[in-house]
């Protein structure tokens, strides 16, 4: 019945890999769950007509008391390490309910997180609370509107019944959609399980399901190195672009599929410090702003690490083939990562001082604690706000040695405005304002603030549409601290 109005078209294949990779269970049933939020562009673009389903049987579907026809349920194994130390792990809170195709014949994940336990929980209670699921809502969409690849947020359920942290919190359940929930960690798990063809099963899985045209490769595992090699510094560079700081970058949270997954102690920095780090947990710094590509390469390593026995029967010969493609990673990010950065300054062509010219602003930035949105902002004379820093003699030297090297290759400061606008956002969703709105709706039961933040997130690139108020950045934040929310 729910699948004829819908348009649910399940086709479950990761639920028909071995045992050891996955449990199969259906989620623990909810006391009175009531919809809170529900992304109807992204139902639409997955082809999912909910219309004539109203919000009280949405929270029946979404909190998992009434499963749609063709669901399959299941908590996925993996393992992972976690600040550098490896750890068994796997989906403690989530179950995904099954891949739907939509009319492309694309596949997406539906993932609930909170659904309760599973046995990868570790004496946890599966649970979730309503604060950390709407943060998740929040910025997942907001990188989505930033063009950054990541996983989505389809709705966010009350629960009815309360989860006991440091506090008494409400319950929540979130649903997570996603290309896959392939991580690194999963081949890590896939290596050290007792079933010695889960490695090989996983790894044709992962190919068939995301990379078919490597099956005809003479080296496949090298070549779907190389390709999530490219796919992660892709994703950090957009990382770096628009300010965001991960906060927990740990294999299991490095999808296969290049996505962002786990917003966790996520956060966007305000004034540009590369040694910027937020999360509660990162006592050592390890997934600073600035250390985020060298942890990349790092998570790289142990995906490596993990395909060797099918890279070569040969483990030393599979080493030296596997570090051929690592060693590369350093200057591919720095091509990336200079391309971009001429993106968010609009140059031209090349110049051999470019590298010089951004290293410049950035060390300018970090010196005068400058906010690193609205600093390019200010020079698409898009920034709708005084401040006397943008007065200071270095950088008024430097403007004009930027506004010189704009005018090279035949370009001017219109052709350039128009690249920088593609690249640099107006609006990020600013910690302080995730907080406030986070604080209304979980302790004054008010969604207001998290409608108005989502509706000005939807067109991050639009000054048309973006309000001056959230630009604004507060006067202090060094004592800022995000916490994970398990």
């Amino acid at each position: 019945m729910l699948g004829k109005k819908i348009g649910w078209k399940f086709d479950n294949t990761y639920s028909n890999l071995s045992e050891s990779l996955l449990s199969k269970l259906n989620p623990t049933p909810v006391k009175t769950p009531e919809l809170i939020l529900f992304n109807h562009n992204l139902s639409k673009e997955i082809d999912l007509d909910f219309s004539q389903i109203d919000n009280k049987e949405l929270a029946l579907i979404f909190s998992g008391n009434k499963l749609p026809d063709g669901s399959d349920s299941i908590a996925q194994a993996y393992a992972g390490h976690q600040f550098g130390h490896f750890t068994i792990l796997g989906d403690g809170r989530a179950l995904m309910i099954g891949e739907h195709l939509d009319k492309k014949e694309n596949r997406y994940d539906i993932q609930f997180k909170g659904s309760g336990k599973t046995p990868y929980s570790r004496n946890a209670d599966g649970r979730a609370a309503l604060g950390p699921m709407l943060r998740e809502y929040l910025i997942s969409e907001a990188m989505h509107n930033l063009e950054v690849p990541t996983t989505r947020s389809l709705s966010v359920i009350k629960t009815g019944e309360d989860v006991i942290r440091e506090s008494i919190l409400e319950g929540a359940i979130l649903t997570r959609v996603a290309s896959s929930h392939i991580r690194v960690g999963t081949f890590q798990y896939a290596l050290i399980s007792k079933n010695k063809n889960d490695l090989k099963t996983l790894f044709d899985y992962t190919l068939s399901r995301h990379y078919p045209d490597l099956k005809k490769s003479k080296f496949p595992a090298i070549d779907l190195l190389k390709v999530v090699l490219e796919k992660q510094i892709d994703l950090i560079c957009n990382w770096m672009r628009v300010g965001f700081i991960h906060g927990v970058m740990n294999t299991d949270n490095m999808t296969i599929s290049g996505e962002t997954i786990d917003y966790g102690p996520c956060a966007f920095m305000n004034k540009y410090d590369p040694d910027t780090v937020f999360s509660s947990i990162d006592l050592q710094r390890r997934y600073s702003y600035f250390n985020q590509p060298r942890i990349a390469k790092w998570n790289l390593e142990r995906f490596a690490e993990s395909l060797l026995p099918l890279i070569n029967n040969d483990s030393k010969v599979g080493i030296t083939m596997a570090n051929e493609v690592l060693k590369e990673f350093p200057e591919k990010y720095k091509k990336k990562w200079l391309e971009m950065m001429k993106k968010k300054l609009g140059l031209v062509g090349d110049d051999r001082n470019d590298e010089q010219l951004i290293i410049e602003l950035l060390s300018w930035m970090h010196k005068n604690k400058s906010d690193y949105t609205n600093t390019f902002c200010y020079l698409m004379n898009e920034y709708k706000h005084k401040n006397q820093i943008y007065n200071e003699k270095q950088f008024i030297l430097w403007k004009k040695k930027w506004e010189y090297r704009i005018k090279l290759n035949n370009n001017s400061q219109e052709k350039s405005f128009k690249i920088m606008r593609k690249v640099n956002p107006f609006v990020i969703p600013r910690n302080h304002l995730i907080e406030d709105a986070l604080k209304h709706a979980t302790k004054m039961n008010d969604l207001d603030k998290v409608h108005k933040l989502l509706k000005v997130l939807q067109n991050p690139y639009d000054s048309i549409s973006t309000n001056s108020a959230y630009q604004l950045t507060p006067s202090l934040e060094e004592n800022y601290v995000t916490y994970c929310g398990t």
